[in-house]
């Protein structure tokens, strides 16, 4: 029974009568639309009887060139597969490190003198023998070093022994991009800072740690977990070397296509090109082993046309395998024409860009502008949303689009529900981009992008900004930004996108542009400490008021800037300078709320370096003119620093009374729309905080108890470990006083659970309270010292 036979009218799928629907209009019998399109006859009858019930993109594809179908009969073949997916399940969302391996290839060949020798490292790292002693040699400790050209799979054989060693390290499994192909590769000091991050370190801890600090914490860390991490891309050695552990079981693996030869103590990997046996493995691993068997000669030249080159082999095999009724032949063939290579991309004598373009030519026109228009994204990765601006398409198909680029190789999955180009696949996107696109078209691209980011930035740091909150409901926003939590997940996923945005409109001129960004992103910033930009988004904030001539809107992101000059770069010189000048600009145009902000950031400049005095001073000039500029969250925020340097400077019961004035404003009905919940809660935590060391110094000990157990746990979740681990002892020490043993121990305990987030001086008065409780004496106070004062207007540092 010949194909045209296969079913009667009204059987099969929507998608499958569609497709016998159009075959019939165009009077083509199921062997002519084989042969048309590349599909095999079988697989056209299946698809039309409803036995194939979701065909590939890249077939339905090669289908829709086979029938010639305008834009709308291939959108509305598209559709109809799209409605025969089955719609995604309601699972639970997981938690997870940002820093998790991406997704691993299954069909994985060849390489096994590679996997032996990094196999027996991960064995030596996971196994029972001691590591090697502090001070040893570095060669004892578990690093390796994969090399080799581009394309040759060093990021897949890496992530391939963390998935497969997985079991033998308890800790996880982390992968960071050290992008160094870029123009300016990841920092060593930025790699510690997110790996902390990804290792449980709070952002309020890593506000208080300066660049040696935090690589002292990483060492620490590192020393005692059993993981694997995978250090990609790595661009030169000063980018690793503060990176490779001391001592300790965790397993590092770099990959760089240079030596990284002045590395020293580490295993070196080179990864070449496969074995023609390793290539003739790929090759059926992806096609299948009956057709690659029986054409062993035109496998042959294909795998010889890829140089042995896993990337290219890999995009070849999956075009090859959307194909069934094309023999490698034809393959092999297509190849080998010189006038299909495009010659801009090349290793060595390695030519990857044949395998590049025949991929790239079988696109439909949708999915091929999306591939070219990807280019112009300026992170390492990104997600479908930002697919969506860059083509101006609906969600849904930019997600098909996206699919479809994943399975025809030219596009690979990053962390997350992200994607991300392979480096050589960048540049080959940006060489067609050029080729294909006119200036128009580029330009419109890039001002879409850069329009959704900055709009979905201002968005998502508005949620935290007073008189804001929840952006408006919007049915066509393509990020659900919905709650504060979800806006800072954007915010820091799309901070290299963005950030680049920001900046080409810095560039540009578009001031009030840059201003409105800056000023969205005030209050989100204390979430967000850590992240090494605030200085430039203020600077450029700052310079984009000058330029407008508006001496208000300088004085505000100048504030701002003396802010990120202290919180995050602990550079205090800087910090006092732009806190003068923008008190100097808020004079010069009679802003009450700007001096009175420059006053606040004066006052808490100088208690951290001890000028009490001048502190107090700024503090109290702040709080009238906060009053005058009805600023009832500013005052609140110098209230809270006046009960520190109150305390400090031995004046216990006005401090007890500026506490109750705090918490009589929050609680005062007037008040509750004045003070968003966001920052009624952090007020109202810190001021707790600081009145705990008055109550503490007078040993009144019900009082300690009182006003601490409703903050604690609560500034452990906002990242201010360290905190939150005195919060723990200074509720425990009272409780001994009080003669509530049992409770007091479970407070030193919570400390203990804090191990990998609060220093060791809070870990040993733990344990040493513990102690002092099991023989039945009071403990005593330590030499920790008081609140921080490293964050504005008295906010926890």
């Amino acid at each position: 029974m010949s194909g045209e036979q296969g079913g009667r009218a009204g059987t099969g799928t929507p998608f499958g009568r569609l497709l016998r629907e159009l075959r019939h209009s165009r009077r083509l019998t199921i062997e002519e639309l084989a042969e048309a399109s590349g599909i095999s006859g079988r697989a056209i009858g299946d698809m039309e009887r409803g036995r194939s019930l979701r065909p590939h993109p890249g077939t339905v594809t090669a289908l829709a060139q086979g029938l010639r179908l305008d834009e709308a009969a291939r959108a509305e073949l598209l559709s109809a597969v799209r409605a025969a997916r089955p719609a995604p399940s309601a699972a639970a969302t997981v938690k997870a490190s940002p820093y998790t391996l991406p997704r691993g290839v299954p069909d994985f060949v060849g390489r096994h003198t590679e996997l032996s020798v990094l196999r027996a490292l991960a064995q030596r790292a996971a196994g029972d023998a001691d590591p090697a002693p502090r001070g040893a040699d570095p060669a004892a400790m578990p690093v390796a070093v994969v090399f080799g050209p581009p394309g040759s799979g060093k990021t897949t054989l890496a992530v391939r022994l963390a998935k497969e060693s997985a079991p033998s390290f308890p800790d996880g499994t982390f992968l960071l991009d050290m992008r160094g192909l870029d123009a300016q590769p990841l920092p060593a000091e930025q790699a510690v800072l997110r790996l902390l991050g990804a290792w449980g370190v709070g952002d309020g801890e890593l506000a208080q740690l300066d660049a040696e600090e935090r690589l002292a914490r990483y060492y620490a860390i590192s020393a005692g977990l059993r993981a694997v991490l995978v250090l990609d891309n790595a661009g030169h050695e000063a980018q690793i070397r503060p990176l490779l552990p001391r001592e300790g079981r965790l397993l590092v693996v770099v990959t760089s296509r240079r030596t990284l030869a002045g590395l020293e103590g580490v295993q070196r990997l080179e990864l070449g090109a496969l074995s023609p046996e390793e290539s003739a493995a790929l090759l059926r691993a992806v096609v299948g082993a009956d057709r690659v068997d029986a054409e062993p000669a035109a496998a042959h030249s294909v795998t010889e046309l890829c140089g042995h080159l896993p990337l290219a082999l890999r995009v070849a095999a999956n075009w090859a395998a959307t194909r069934t009724n094309w023999n490698l032949r034809r393959l092999a063939d297509r190849l080998a024409d010189e006038d299909r290579r495009l010659d801009a991309l090349s290793a060595g004598d390695l030519r990857v860009n044949s395998a590049f373009a025949l991929s790239y030519s079988r696109l439909a026109p949708g999915a091929a502008r999306m591939f070219r228009l990807l280019s112009l994204v300026p992170g390492g990765d990104f997600g479908m949303p930002s697919a969506a601006a860059l083509a101006a398409a609906p969600p849904p198909a930019a997600e098909d689009l996206l699919e479809e680029l994943l399975e025809a190789g030219l596009l690979m999955t990053s962390r997350g529900d992200r994607y991300r180009f392979h480096d050589l696949l960048r540049l080959y996107a940006v060489a067609r981009h050029r080729a294909e696109d006119g200036p128009e078209e580029a330009a419109a691209a890039r001002s879409r992008l850069r329009s959704w980011l900055l709009d979905t930035a201002v968005l998502a740091g508005r949620w935290y900004e007073p008189g804001y909150g929840a952006p408006p409901p919007d049915p066509g926003r393509l990020v659900a930004l919905d709650d504060r939590e979800a806006a800072l997940r954007w915010i820091k996923a799309e901070s290299d996108n963005w950030l680049a945005a920001f900046r080409d409109a810095a560039d540009a001129g578009e001031h009030a542009r840059v201003t409105e960004v800056a000023e969205a992103m005030h209050w989100l910033s204390e979430h967000w400490v850590s992240w090494d930009q605030w200085t430039e988004i203020y600077r450029r904030a700052a310079e984009a008021g000058a330029a407008l001539g508006d001496a208000a809107l300088e004085a505000t992101h100048r504030n701002y800037l003396a802010w990120a000059y202290f919180a995050h770069a602990r550079r205090h010189p800087e910090a006092v300078a732009e806190a003068t000048r923008a008190l100097g600009l808020a004079r010069s145009c009679s802003n009450v709320g700007q001096q009175a902000e420059a006053h606040a950031y004066l006052a808490w400049l100088q208690n951290a370096v001890g000028d009490l005095a001048s502190a107090v001073d700024n503090n109290h000039r702040a709080r009238e003119l906060f009053v005058r500029a009805d600023n009832v969250n500013g005052y609140l925020q110098a209230c809270n620093l006046s009960i520190a340097l109150l305390q400090k400077t031995g004046r216990a019961q006005e401090a007890i009374a500026k506490y109750r004035e705090v918490m009589d404003a929050l609680a005062d009905p007037r008040n509750r729309d004045r003070v968003p919940p966001n920052i009624r809660h952090i007020t109202e935590l810190i001021a707790r905080y600081h009145v705990s060391d008055v109550h503490l110094d007078q040993e009144h000990w019900r009082e300690v108890v009182e006003v601490l157990r409703p903050a604690r746990g609560q500034l452990d979740t906002l990242g201010y470990h360290q905190q939150a681990g005195r919060v723990h002892l200074l509720l425990a020490r009272a409780l001994d006083h009080l003669g509530e043993g049992a409770e007091a121990a479970a407070e030193y305990r919570a400390v203990l659970t804090m191990e990998d987030r609060v220093p060791e001086a809070l870990l040993e008065e733990a344990r040493g309270g513990l102690k002092s409780l099991a023989e039945d004496q009071p403990s005593q106070p330590s030499a920790t010292p008081g609140g921080s004062s490293r964050t504005p207007r008295g906010r926890p540092g």
